[in-house]
């Protein structure tokens, strides 16, 4: 519970030096540590957004902005139950009901949200800017 690590590197050498502690994981507030769930947020909303602007291109309406967040939900002795996504995209041509179709469709096919199929619940929030 007090202990602590640090990520020296990945393989693409794009992040390193971070320290991950029980307390980053059970105290938002702590400042200038990750844990495992950030972590997982942090691929799910990249490769959501990947795949919403690949389908949304592949539909004839290239998003100009997509700004996405996710959030982890990590419940002490059960582990991560919840991840939400929530995507304001600026995407000239669609309508809100488009945009939410194909923000469900990523949602649903990017290959993180693939791995958290079955396990974790998966909210979305989409809007139009």
């Amino acid at each position: 519970m007090d202990g602590s690590g640090v990520i020296e590197s990945v393989g693409s050498g794009a992040i390193g030096g971070l320290e991950v502690t029980w307390a980053a994981r059970a105290e938002p507030e702590q400042s200038e540590r990750t844990s495992p769930e950030e972590l997982l947020a942090a691929a799910h909303a990249a490769c959501f957004c990947m795949a919403l602007s690949h389908g949304l291109a592949q539909a004839g309406n290239p998003p100009e902005k997509l700004d996405v967040t996710a959030a982890a939900t990590f419940v002490p002795g059960t582990g991560i139950t919840q991840m939400k996504l929530d995507v304001t995209g600026t995407v000239p041509g669609i309508d809100a009901a488009a945009f939410l179709e194909a923000a469900e469709g990523a949602r649903d096919n990017c290959p993180v949200s693939g791995a958290l199929k079955g396990n974790v619940e998966i909210l979305l929030e989409a809007r139009l800017a």
